[in-house]
């Protein structure tokens, strides 16, 4: 714990050579261990840009990275961890969220020139409330920093690791190739004080013999006289939800063993919260593909629509490539189900309206027209979490041994459109979903967003449904028993339940956090902070 001069808590910060190095997954690891140490730890990113979003407890949107952090450190998520989150809308524009709560659209121009000159205080006072209350903060930095076009006003890379007077360790990723170059090319463009908080090195993604690297070890030590502090291996499959979907290049062109059930899940530009997918991933008897061409869709036993930023813009993405058609046709054809969440399931609808430009340019749009829905995007975004569970005779073919309703859901919303039914709601040709309420009691909602109502719409037969929740498949029951009605469908026998998606999350920060504890001079790291 603090010494009794510390007054504030120590600080470490990581940055990279470029993006997608692993400072993200290293960060993780360092708060894991740190936590395992026994000292009180949080993470912290002043900025991040991510489409993949994390709902804290009391219903504000943080990067995903920085809650998955702080599950590592045993903590819950506040939006200190990430003052300030950049939402990509369409080229060159982005939502700004301030602490949780979307503020604003601007342009890359307009954001760099009025808005960063005043978003120190922002990031600095979060990171002072973060240090009066751990004992140390691990701080990720963002990119590379040394992009000269952007050093004279960052707050995410070298101006903030002055301001916090931290420590930096350098990572590089040697899987990408030109890993010395790119580190001493990044010391040569660095200020004389800025390379200065450089205090060592972390190889990351290393595949083959040390001792073939070793020579280029000691050349780089005695070139630039800053130790190498490690070099991690490059770790198989790891089961960390990833915030950036850079991730999906690797999982969607990654060639897999053919199982049991095929389920395909379109990659649009802007796809958002594809981690939703991820314990579907894990399961035994399930394959998981990210698709984007007619092509690649092939005939699946399950097609999913994700999340989206744009919901228009990636509806028109769909119709382009002639996936629109393919998908109706199927739903129409096969003995298929297509699932749609959030925004893919506001595709699934017959009209969508975007008049006050919430999203992006275009301002209406037809929908699949597979569901009686029509959504409406508002200024006003909800971002909760949500329990509840399904409605009697809900419209999955689950397999179950109890009724369908005893199957609790805990997940969460995050969206800015508003979904009406077309049709009455006693219609027999659909049914409703689940009955859900808000966790937190929240000023800023109303009676509406807290009681408990009806969320999602499916087909009486279950082949077509969509909903609101994020998270739904990391619910282990629900997931299990609607993998195993897909099982019975296709005359095969069910499975019991094969894991537990939250203990497996802990275990896996456990797991990389071990492998990274082998591989680094910790005592190092340490005495850099002052511990």
């Amino acid at each position: 714990m603090k010494n009794a001069k510390q007054a504030r808590g120590a600080v470490l910060m990581l940055q990279g050579t470029a993006s997608d190095v692993g400072k993200s997954i290293v960060t993780t690891a360092l708060c894991r261990i740190f936590r395992q140490d026994g000292y009180r730890t949080a993470p912290y990113k002043s900025q991040n840009m991510a489409l993949n979003s994390y709902v804290t407890l009391d219903g504000k949107e943080i990067g995903r990275a920085q809650g998955v952090q702080a599950e590592a450190c045993g903590i819950a998520a506040n939006t200190d961890m990430n003052p300030i989150l950049i939402k990509p809308v369409k080229d060159m524009h982005s939502q700004i969220v301030i602490h949780g709560v979307p503020e604003m659209q601007m342009s890359a121009m307009d954001y760099r020139n009025h808005f960063l000159p005043k978003a120190k205080g922002i990031v600095l006072d979060a990171l002072e409330r973060l240090r009066a209350c751990y004992d140390i903060v691990v701080m990720e930095g963002a990119g590379s920093p040394a992009e000269i076009n952007l050093k004279d006003r960052d707050i995410v890379n070298m101006n903030l690791a002055g301001w916090a007077d931290s420590p930096v360790i350098l990572v590089a990723d040697i899987d990408r190739g030109g890993v010395f170059a790119s580190i001493v090319g990044t010391l040569e463009l660095l200020e004389p004080h800025e390379a200065a908080r450089i205090k060592g090195f972390i190889i990351n993604k290393f595949r083959g013999d040390l001792a073939l690297l070793k020579p280029g070890l000691d050349w780089l030590e005695e070139r630039t006289g800053i130790p190498v502090l490690g070099v991690l291996p490059y770790i198989q499959d790891i089961r960390i939800e990833a915030e950036d979907s850079v991730v999906l290049d690797e999982l969607q062109y990654r060639k897999q063993e053919a199982r049991e059930l095929d389920i395909a899940v379109v990659r649009y530009p802007r796809i958002s919260n594809f981690t939703d997918m991820d314990a579907l991933r894990w399961e035994p008897d399930v394959v998981v593909r990210f698709v984007q061409s007619v092509d690649e869709l092939g005939t699946p036993d399950v097609i999913i629509l994700p999340g989206t930023k744009d919901t228009i813009s990636d509806l028109e993405f769909l119709q382009e490539r002639g996936l629109a058609d393919a998908i109706i046709k199927q739903a129409q054809q096969r003995d298929i189900q297509l699932v749609g969440i959030c925004g893919g399931y506001q595709m699934l609808g017959e009209w969508l309206s975007d008049f006050h430009a919430v999203e992006g340019t275009a301002r209406e749009a037809k929908g699949l027209g597979l569901l009686p829905i029509r959504t409406s995007f508002l200024a006003h975004k909800r971002t909760v979490r949500v329990s509840g569970r399904l409605c009697k005779n809900v419209p999955f073919g689950l397999s179950l041994q109890d009724t369908n309703d005893t199957l609790p859901i805990h997940a969460y919303e995050i969206h800015m459109g508003v979904t009406e039914w077309s049709t009455l709601e006693d219609d027999s040709r659909y049914r409703p979903l689940f009955s859900v309420e808000a966790d937190v009691l929240e000023l800023s909602q109303s009676n509406d967003d807290i009681q408990e109502h009806l969320e999602g719409l499916g087909t009486s037969d279950g082949r077509i449904w969509g909903s609101y929740l994020h998270g739904l498949f990391d619910n282990d029951a629900f997931r299990r028993a609607w993998l195993n009605g897909l099982r019975v469908k296709k005359g095969l026998l069910p499975i019991s339940e094969t894991f537990q998606a939250e203990e497996r999350k802990f275990a896996e920060f456990d797991r990389v956090a071990e492998i990274v504890r082998q591989h680094l001079d910790l005592e190092k790291i340490y005495e850099f902070m002052g511990i």
